[in-house]
């Protein structure tokens, strides 16, 4: 339209980059949402993934805004990571690498806040078709626009308002096979902005220069005109990451409510154990608790090593507190019948309820959880008494029980060291439950020896990346895994 200037694709960025919020993950699918990170500064507290499994990353130092120095340190810059484009990235500190099964889990785990993709199409009901699904005619293509679309709570359209022979890409139906269905949010182009609701598209601001009637002119959908429409605006946002490390134990489970399930790391013995926040959780005194864990408290009876007149902090000093109603575990029972696990005498008395389940299905049950996949298939269990009341299916001639994936309210884990931003390094085989239950969890809470700077932390030895992390504790120096046999 003569006399209309559309935005640049720089400040469409800027335009996007005003919907983030502190502490989100953002995962940027291919094409334009690969420029956010040019105009977003490295402090706003927001983190990047990419589908390559970059996390926490900027634009390369050829294409990013700054007003500071290139970061430097041994720490700061990995050459070999790329985004979604394959454009090489920096990794700011405390940034990390995921592997694509990790990366995708991360998304359909609704751990990401926020997805902005590219669609060629965004309709009135918010279904989109992305753009290299538009590239190649006949040949769906969508990458990981799909994935986006069914694991991220809101979905930002990034995009051209019309095609380059003028026609709409904002339509009333999609014609091009459709990637994501209902999941548009916001649809974001170089004249306008629009939000999707129950009653189609609403437009709620223009490009400078822009009217509603010209925006309305290249739309090929029914458009309402909010009633506080204006001219868009492109400042960059001004955000800061939470704050994830707490004084103390008890502080960082003051929250957890009566009724909670809770995931709590235990092998067996105290190895890897988050012993501090176990005994943060009995004085807290929350009851009626379902305690998702491996055993449900031998450390304290078997010994592996307790010195003499002490004994292990393990799950039984909350059911010894009555605190516990039921347990989902592995083994929930001492390997010796001369000596009873308080758990076991608990279950004897009838006062708490147990659901026992193999060991790797229990992983997997908690993996899954994390990972956004609602039930799986195992042959693990088949014929036994753990098999009853499951459905079951033949599978290439071998029969399978479906298991549903575990989540909890929170999760209290223990690691060697983290940063501030709830990166996670574990020490030896304390890494076995810890790291499977730290994604699994609404909150997820971890006990660590030592707490530091980010960029302290090879991206390398990140295990569990800090967007799981919703608390970090120093456990207390002098604090004994161990207490006195009363």
């Amino acid at each position: 339209m003569a006399g209309l200037v559309k935005l640049d694709d720089r400040n469409l960025a800027r335009r996007v980059a005003q919907e983030f919020r502190p502490g989100q993950v953002i995962a940027l699918g291919p094409g334009l949402p690969t420029l956010v990170p040019q105009v977003v500064p490295d402090t706003a507290g927001v983190l990047f993934l990419a589908d390559s499994g970059a996390l926490g990353y900027r634009a390369s130092a050829l294409d990013q805004e700054r007003s500071g120095p290139e970061p430097s340190g041994p720490n700061t810059s990995v050459p070999e990571a790329v985004d979604s484009s394959g454009q090489a990235v920096t990794l700011l500190p405390g940034g990390s690498v995921l592997s694509l099964v990790d990366a995708a889990a991360l998304v359909r785990g609704r751990n990401a806040g926020l997805a902005v993709v590219q669609p060629a199409q965004v309709s009135a009901a918010g279904d989109f078709s992305h753009w290299t699904t538009a590239a190649t005619p006949g040949l769906s293509a969508p990458g990981s626009a799909v994935d986006l679309a069914a694991g991220v709570g809101r979905v930002v359209a990034m995009m051209s308002h019309a095609a380059l022979d003028g026609s709409p890409n904002i339509v009333a139906q999609c014609t091009h096979p459709v990637d994501g269905l209902g999941c548009v949010a916001i649809v974001i182009t170089d004249v306008a902005v629009m939000t999707v609701g129950d009653g189609g598209l609403v437009l709620t601001e223009v490009a400078p220069g822009w009217r509603a009637d010209d925006v309305a002119a290249i739309t090929g959908a029914p458009l309402e005109i909010s009633n506080d429409l204006r001219e868009m605006t492109f400042d960059p946002p001004s955000l800061t990451a939470p704050n994830k490390v707490y004084p103390d134990g008890l502080s960082a489970v003051r929250d957890l409510p009566n009724g909670a399930t809770v995931m709590i790391d235990g092998f067996a013995g105290p190895g890897g154990m988050p012993q501090y926040l176990l005994v943060a959780l009995r004085d807290h005194g929350a009851r009626d608790l379902t305690m998702i864990s491996n055993t449900a408290g031998i450390a304290r009876v078997v010994g592996f090593g307790t010195p003499p007149g002490l004994e292990a902090i393990d799950h039984s000093i909350l059911v010894d507190n009555k605190q516990i109603r039921k347990a989902i575990a592995s083994y929930p029972v001492s390997p010796s019948a001369s000596r009873p696990s308080s758990f076991e005498l608990a279950f004897q008395r009838g006062e708490v309820e147990v659901e026992v389940v193999p060991q790797g299905t229990l992983a997997e049950r908690i993996r899954a959880g994390g990972a956004g996949v609602a039930a799986f298939y195992t042959p693990t269990g088949v014929g036994t008494l753990l098999a009853e009341g499951k459905e079951t299916r033949m599978i290439d001639g071998r029969e399978y029980i479906l298991e549903e994936a575990l989540r909890a309210d929170f999760c209290l884990i223990r690691g060697y060291k983290a940063d501030t931003l709830g990166n996670v390094v574990y020490k030896g085989t304390s890494r076995n439950f810890n790291s499977v239950m730290a994604p699994a969890a609404r909150v997820t809470v971890v006990e660590v020896d030592e707490i530091v700077a980010p960029g302290e932390l090879s991206p390398e030895e990140i295990v569990t990346p800090g967007v799981y992390i919703n608390r970090v504790v120093r456990r207390p120096d002098g604090f004994s895994a161990y207490e006195q046999i009363e």
